[in-house]
């Protein structure tokens, strides 16, 4: 006779869910400590692109950031 099958608790779903999730909120947590590092770096370069008229398209295609945060990272810096 087949074993019936045992449902998880709820306590057991949610502790599942937990083990899913903090491996993948670390990761996160290491690539957005990451991005900030490169942006800090990545803003001086993109603001003396801009300022030496390399066209916003190309910036963002060359960074990946749009050409609304190019233009508004080189008008910050005129500030």
């Amino acid at each position: 006779m087949p074993k019936p099958k045992m449902r998880a608790t709820p306590k057991e779903l949610r502790a599942a869910a937990e083990a899913e999730l903090t491996p993948l909120g670390e990761q996160r947590r290491e690539l957005l400590a990451k991005l900030a590092e490169v942006e800090r770096e990545l803003r001086p370069a993109v603001v003396a692109a801009v300022n030496v008229e390399l066209p916003l398209r190309r910036v963002a295609e060359l960074t990946g950031i749009s050409p609304n945060t190019a233009r508004r990272w080189a008008a910050a810096d005129l500030q």
